[in-house]
């Protein structure tokens, strides 16, 4: 399996260019993944904290293009992702929206951690269930057949959360109190640094490319 490093992921998100407030949604996102996962450690299926953090950090690659498109930004992101050469990523974010299958009784893999853990996180901030539904009803919920399908949805995430939680000595709302303090300067410093050497190495390679239309002798 081939999982993309954190400057990978980065390096991707720069290409793709992502808004600033998803970038930083996005990171906030992969600190909550990991840190259930880290949490769950004891879980029957050991879960792959590698590929849960890169598909945390990937899971809305293609969101910014998609405000001009109108694209599912789930599907196509895990669509670029399988193409640039990571399909169990891919395969994650196809399911950061909707899961493919909620079976009964609940079961916990990487696709279920990375799903609820957008699902706790309103921009940048990390927020009970409750309000991050407020949220996406207001912003996607225009008609009444959409709001029934976010509502379904949101049940089975109560059942998902009741399920995470079952077995950990935490509560929903220490994500909260946990990770809302947390520095995160150290990860949007790194970001900011591969999008200005992604910038600079499109400008070298511009220039270079206008000296040689220009060389009489290219």
């Amino acid at each position: 399996m081939k999982i993309p490093t954190q400057e990978q992921c980065f390096l991707l998100m720069c290409e793709m260019k992502m808004m600033d407030h998803i970038v930083v949604h996005s990171m906030q996102v992969c600190r909550v993944a990991t840190f259930l996962a880290q949490h769950l450690n004891s879980a029957p299926k050991r879960l792959n904290h590698d590929l849960i953090r890169a598909a945390a950090l990937l899971h809305d690659i293609t969101k910014t293009r998609s405000f001009k498109t109108e694209e599912n930004h789930a599907l196509t992101g895990g669509q670029f992702l399988a193409e640039q050469g990571y399909p169990e990523i891919g395969e994650l974010v196809r399911q950061h929206v909707r899961l493919d299958e909620y079976p009964n009784p609940v079961v916990l893999g990487e696709a279920e951690i990375v799903n609820y853990a957008d699902k706790r996180v309103r921009h940048d901030q990390v927020v009970s269930l409750e309000k991050r539904l407020d949220y996406i009803l207001e912003k996607y919920g225009k008609l009444p057949e959409h709001q029934e399908r976010i509502r379904w949805l949101w049940e089975k995430t109560l059942d998902l959360e009741s399920e995470i939680f079952s077995d950990l000595t935490l509560v929903p709302a220490d994500l909260n109190r946990i990770l809302n303090s947390g520095d995160r300067s150290a990860d949007v410093h790194a970001y900011q640094q591969i999008c200005k050497s992604v910038l600079e190495g499109i400008c070298i390679s511009a220039d270079t490319h206008a000296r040689q239309q220009s060389d009489p002798r290219s």
